[in-house]
């Protein structure tokens, strides 16, 4: 994977970004199959890729590498998947993604496995329950961001894996 000389560097024309690509997923759903190929397929062709490896825990703060990496990436590939929104982190993720897309202009790549776009967008389906738990915990501003964030990317032309 990344080794040191990784660190950013000046070229002639600006700086050059850590990362090609960040890659959010909800690791339970996917990390063994599609984000495993994906990143792999990626690394192969030399794509510097951002991959959580490290196991997050309910209720820890949002590593600050993270965030780091979505700072420091021209991409996001976000593989969504059928438990991604019950996940606060993957939610978290996907909105400093969205923010950072209409600052920087980051591109973002939706992946839509196992999951309708339109249910994404509208949060319908397995996303319509995990919305309605997180109203619960966490407050008004907090969700409707997430939810914002969960529709952009839904509403954004990617790729349609629903083979199981």
């Amino acid at each position: 994977m990344a080794g040191e000389d990784d660190a950013v560097s000046s070229t002639a024309g600006g700086f050059r970004l850590r990362w090609d690509v960040f890659l959010s997923f909800r690791g339970e759903d996917t990390r063994s199959t599609i984000t495993k190929n994906i990143y792999e397929e990626l690394e192969k062709r030399s794509v510097r890729v951002f991959r959580d490896d490290e196991g997050l825990n309910r209720g820890d703060e949002i590593a600050s590498s993270l965030l780091e990496a979505i700072e420091d990436s021209a991409a996001a590939i976000v593989v969504l998947s059928p438990r991604y929104a019950e996940s606060r982190w993957c939610l978290e993720e996907l909105a400093r993604i969205c923010e950072r897309s209409r600052r920087l202009h980051l591109m973002i790549l939706p992946v839509f496995y196992q999951v309708d776009p339109s249910d994404v967008r509208r949060q319908r389906g397995p996303f319509a329950e995990h919305f309605r738990a997180h109203e619960q915990e966490y407050e008004n501003a907090v969700v409707s961001r997430w939810r914002s964030a969960m529709a952009k990317v839904g509403g954004t032309a990617g790729y349609i894996f629903n083979a199981r």
